[in-house]
C-alpha cells in the first residue's frame, strides 16, 4: 500500500530527500507520492514535521 501526502503538508520538501526510491515530487506547488514507485517504507512519514504522509 502506498503512502499519500495529506493537506497537512507544509511544503518544506523534507520528504523528497528522505525517500529512498525517489517516489516524491512536486507538482503544481504540492508534493505528491507516485503510488507505482512507493515501496511503503514510511521514511517520508518519519521525516515529516507535519506528519502529512499517511498510508493510503
Amino acid at each position: 500500500m502506498a503512502y499519500v501526502i495529506t493537506e497537512d503538508c507544509l511544503g518544506c520538501g523534507t520528504c523528497v530527500d528522505e525517500c529512498p526510491v525517489g517516489a516524491i515530487s512536486e507538482q503544481d506547488g504540492k508534493f505528491v507520492i507516485n503510488a507505482d514507485e512507493c515501496v511503503d517504507c514510511g521514511t517520508c512519514a518519519g521525516a515529516c514535521p507535519a506528519d502529512a504522509p499517511k498510508p493510503e
